[in-house]
C-alpha cells in the first residue's frame, strides 16, 4: 500500500527533553542509532515540552541554529507532538498530562510557539502537523461553557496558524488527539465537538481558516482501547469531513477471558507503573463497556464483577507495534492493520508517526533496549506499510 511518500517518523517523546541540550543529546543517543538500524531515511517526531519551546523561540537565531543542527545530523522533521506541555519523564505524570487544557491561555501561547518553530524545521514543500490534547480529561472538574471556550481558542489558534503560513509558507496543521476519559475520546464526541467548532467559527467568519488548519491526529490504540470498529471510525471522520492530519501508529494491550485467564492477569499487573495513565476497559459478552481509569493492582488481583466476567479487556499502555503477543497478553495490532489498510481510501496523506513513549516503563524480562526495540517496530511498521 502507498500512503505518504514521506519517510516515517517516530515520536522522541520515547526519551527526555526538557532543555535544547537534552533533545539534541537524546537524538544523538537513540534517534541516529535507531535510524542505522532502520536502514531509511526517518523523520523526528520531535516532543518539545514549553520550556524547550521557549529556549528556542527566544530569538530567530536559535531555531535556525537548531535547524541547521538537525540537517547536518541528516534529520528531518515535519511534525511535532505538543500534546505534553511539561516534563513527559517526571515520576508520576499520570493525568497531569492533560494539563493545562485548551481553555487556557498557555495551552495557546504553547502551541502557536510550537508552530513557529515547526515552520523553520519544515522540509521545503512539506507540510507540518502539530498533536494536541483532546480539550482536556474528562473527570477534571470544568466549566459549563467548556467546550466553547476550547472551540474559541481553536479558532485564535487557527487564525494564528493562518499568519504562520502567510509570513514563512510553512502550512501546519493542528491534530487533536482523541484519547480515553478525555473530553474528547470517542470518534461520535470528537465529530460532535468540530461541529460546534464549525458552527462557532461560521459565525466570527473563521470557517475556512478553522476547516484548513484544524483536524485530528488518529492514535489507533486510543480507538481500539474504546472498543470502537476502527474502519467505521475512521470513515466516518471522513464523512463528517474531519482531516486526519496525523496517525499514530499504536498498539495497546489485550486480555482475553480474564476470568479463566489467570496467566493473562499475572502478567498484566507487571504492567502497573506509577508515571502514566493507563485507562483500562472491558467487554462483556452483551457487547456492553464498562472502564476504570487507572490500571491498578485491585485490579489484577480482584478486579470487579463486570470486569471479570467480562470478554475482553483493553489497557491504555502502549506497547511495541511488532508485537502480536505479549507472553500471555494480547496486543491490538490488527486493529492497527486495520488502520493501515483503510487510511489509503483517503484522498490526502497523513502523517504517520510510531509513538512508543512508554519504553522506559515497560515491563523488564526479555525486554530489548530502546535503540533495538523501537527498531524492530519501525522495520516492522515498514513492512506493513509496503504490504
Amino acid at each position: 500500500m502507498t500512503i505518504s511518500t514521506l519517510p516515517l517518523s517516530y515520536c522522541t517523546n520515547v526519551h527526555p527533553g526538557r532543555t535544547v541540550a537534552e533533545v539534541e543529546d537524546g537524538l544523538d543517543q537513540f534517534t541516529l542509532p535507531i535510524r542505522q538500524n532502520y536502514g531509511s531515511d526517518l523523520a523526528a517526531g520531535l516532543w518539545l515540552a514549553a520550556s524547550v519551546i521557549r529556549e528556542l523561540n527566544a530569538s530567530p537565531d536559535e531555531a535556525k541554529k537548531f535547524a541547521e543542527r538537525l540537517h547536518l545530523r541528516g534529520l528531518s522533521c515535519y511534525t511535532l507532538n505538543a500534546f505534553p506541555y511539561g516534563d513527559f519523564h517526571s515520576a508520576r505524570v499520570k493525568e497531569n498530562v492533560y494539563l493545562p487544557d485548551w481553555t487556557q491561555p498557555d495551552r495557546l501561547e504553547y502551541t502557536v510557539g510550537c508552530a513557529r518553530l515547526l515552520a523553520a524545521l519544515l522540509p521545503r514543500g512539506v507540510e507540518g502537523s502539530i498533536s494536541t490534547v483532546p480539550l482536556g480529561f474528562k473527570p477534571f472538574e470544568h466549566p459549563a461553557d467548556f467546550a466553547d471556550r476550547c472551540a474559541d481558542q481553536l479558532i485564535e489558534l487557527a487564525h494564528s496558524l493562518n499568519r504562520v503560513w502567510s509570513e514563512t509558507g510553512g502550512m501546519i496543521r493542528l491534530a487533536i488527539e482523541p484519547e480515553p476519559f478525555c473530553v474528547l475520546e470517542t470518534t461520535s464526541e470528537t465529530i460532535e465537538f468540530f461541529g460546534r467548532l464549525r458552527s462557532r467559527a461560521a459565525d466570527s467568519g473563521a470557517l475556512e481558516v478553522v476547516e484548513k488548519h484544524l483536524g485530528v491526529c488518529y492514535d489507533v490504540c486510543h480507538q481500539a482501547v474504546e472498543f470502537e470498529d476502527i474502519a467505521a471510525s475512521i470513515r466516518a471522520l471522513t464523512a463528517a469531513g474531519i482531516r486526519i492530519n496525523k496517525l499514530h501508529i499504536t498498539c495497546a494491550v489485550e486480555v482475553l477471558n480474564p476470568a479463566s485467564n489467570p496467566e493473562a492477569l499475572v502478567a498484566l499487573s507487571r504492567y502497573v507503573e506509577p508515571r502514566y495513565l493507563h485507562q483500562t476497559f472491558a467487554r462483556t459478552a452483551s457487547g456492553s463497556i464498562a472502564k476504570y481509569v487507572d490500571l491498578d493492582e485491585q485490579m489484577t488481583q480482584q478486579p470487579s464483577p463486570e470486569f471479570r466476567d467480562a470478554e475482553m479487556w483493553r489497557v491504555h499502555f502502549h506497547v511495541p507495534v511488532d508485537a502480536e503477543q505479549l507472553g500471555p497478553l494480547g496486543t491490538t495490532r490488527n486493529e492497527l492493520k486495520t488502520a493501515l489498510s483503510i487510511i489509503p481510501e483517503l484522498d490526502y496523506a497523513p502523517h504517520l508517526e510510531v509513538e512508543t513513549y512508554t519504553w522506559e516503563v515497560l515491563p523488564d524480562g526479555g525486554k530489548p533496549n530502546l535503540i533495538e526495540g523501537f527498531s524492530r517496530e519501525l522495520l516492522a511498521t515498514k513492512a506493513l506499510l509496503e504490504s
